[in-house]
């Protein structure tokens, strides 16, 4: 077989490969040896900018620039010959360092100071800021496709943001709504979300073997590390831990996933709901040419993209679960569990990825239908008992909601049987017309002005 799809163990990179291409230049091995050059080329700077350091004189333009296009020109050759000398090291990161000297050994300026490459680091100094890099990077492209769906989210809110709907609570009618306000209170609630994860900021540190600049000291004493580390971060725009173990504990990360577990619920809650919607016939769905929507029933057209959106998030929550709950444990100073789970960030992301890419086309389906919304509505007259027994509550009527109870409870009634309670009421006339006017329909509270205001309320 030559279609890399068909083989693939993973669906991310077999049947969905295309859709979470975006993620491949991050959360890939490739990535990884990218960002680890990136922090390993960014140390050597850094320390060649230190005056105290005597024996790296301060770099030239061209090994400056001999350096930024060792990065800028870092591609899949490049990550192969790291791995053809990982396979003589048995060690990832020491490949990484034995890839730049060989890298620089042309440049003689680069060549005198090789040493310094990795310079008092230890393997998790580099691979702590690659997974803070590697994170940022993605959250770059998975913020961007939530806020996508949120745009669409919202605009269908405001679009429909008149549009009575009947409310079920327990699965049962129950007080009218409109369609557009409850797609509001997805927009609202992914935008809490959304900022909560935007605070997070990815963490790191470059501290040594069990981060007290052990080495750092014993060769320049005279040197004020912890800032060299601070300042160092800085350049990565990453937040400086100044408290860690041989290991940066994570906990930013748990945070993070757990923000993300968040969001994904979020949007499994709404993909069950536009499911059940598009079942009640709220919701029709666009026919796409070609597409078939069961093997032996040419009739249907299925919710398949809430389902797919659906099962991904669901995987990708049980993954990030487990990566918030186990990276911020490891035995006393360091053990090396960490290192395999955090090779599946990408895993869990994609998932996430690939739902929000199922929302987006799902979304763009979708089509409401006033008719049958209208007609579940004209057939619950009985849902304006709240409406009656709150004004009777409001003019002293005793056990207002006992009696309403007693006329609804379990029952459909029309509308005339509502009409003829109404007039049997001892309640000023005013209130009585109000009464009197109000259809199942009109029966919405703010529902409407709180879905067209949704955008202006989350920004």
């Amino acid at each position: 077989m030559t279609d890399h799809r068909l083989t693939a163990l993973s669906p991310l990179d077999g049947r969905y490969c295309e859709k979470v291409n975006a993620l491949r230049p991050i959360f890939t091995e490739f990535g990884l040896n990218k960002r680890r050059v990136t922090v390993e080329i960014g140390w050597l700077k850094m320390l060649a900018a230190c005056p105290e350091i005597e024996e790296i004189p301060p770099l030239t333009q061209g090994a400056l620039r001999r350096l930024d296009a060792l990065l800028d020109n870092f591609g899949e050759a490049e990550a192969a010959r790291i791995k053809e000398i990982e396979s003589t090291t048995n060690h990832d990161v020491k490949a990484v360092e034995y890839f730049l000297k060989e890298s620089i050994s042309d440049t003689p300026e680069l060549a005198a100071i090789s040493e310094f490459i990795h310079f008092a680091c230890t393997s998790e100094d580099i691979n702590n800021l690659s997974h803070a890099l590697m994170l940022r990077d993605g959250q770059k492209v998975v913020a961007s496709a939530l806020d996508s769906v949120q745009t669409l989210v919202i605009a269908l809110a405001q679009r429909h943001a008149e549009q009575p709907m009947l409310s079920r609570t327990h699965g049962q009618p129950a007080t009218p709504t409109t369609l557009g306000k409850e797609l509001a209170n997805v927009a609202a609630r992914l935008a809490h979300q959304q900022q909560a994860i935007a605070s997070i900021k990815p963490m790191g540190k470059i501290n040594g073997a069990v981060g007290n600049y052990n080495a750092h000291h014993a060769a320049y004493p005279e040197i004020d590390w912890p800032a060299i580390s601070r300042d160092f971060l800085s350049t990565l725009d990453l937040a400086w831990n100044p408290y860690t173990t041989q290991i940066e504990p994570h906990d930013y990360m748990a945070e993070y996933f757990h923000g993300l577990i968040r969001v994904n619920t979020v949007l499994i809650d709404f993909a069950r709901d536009v499911w059940s919607y598009i079942s009640l016939g709220y919701f029709t769905q666009k026919v796409v040419a070609g597409e078939v929507g069961s093997s032996t029933m040419p009739h249907k057209v299925n919710p398949i993209d809430f389902e797919n959106a659906e099962g991904n998030l669901g995987l990708a929550n049980a993954i990030l679960s487990h990566l918030a709950e186990k990276l911020p444990i490891s035995r006393l100073q360091r053990d090396l569990t960490d290192s395999t789970v955090l090779r599946n960030m990408g895993v869990a992301i994609g998932h996430t990825l690939l739902a929000l890419s199922s929302l987006e086309r799902g979304i763009n389906k979708l089509e409401a239908a006033p008719e049958p919304m209208n007609a579940d509505l004209d057939a619950s007259w009985e849902i304006l008992g709240e409406a009656i027994q709150t004004v009777m509550r409001r003019y002293g009527i005793p056990e207002p909601y006992e009696k309403l109870k007693a006329l609804t409870r379990g029952q459909r009634l029309t509308p005339e049987a509502i009409h003829d309670f109404i007039l049997s009421l001892e309640i000023p006339e005013d209130a009585r017309q109000r009464l009197l006017a109000l259809k199942p329909s009109t029966y919405l509270g703010y529902a409407a002005s709180l879905a067209r205001d949704i955008d202006t309320a989350i920004r």
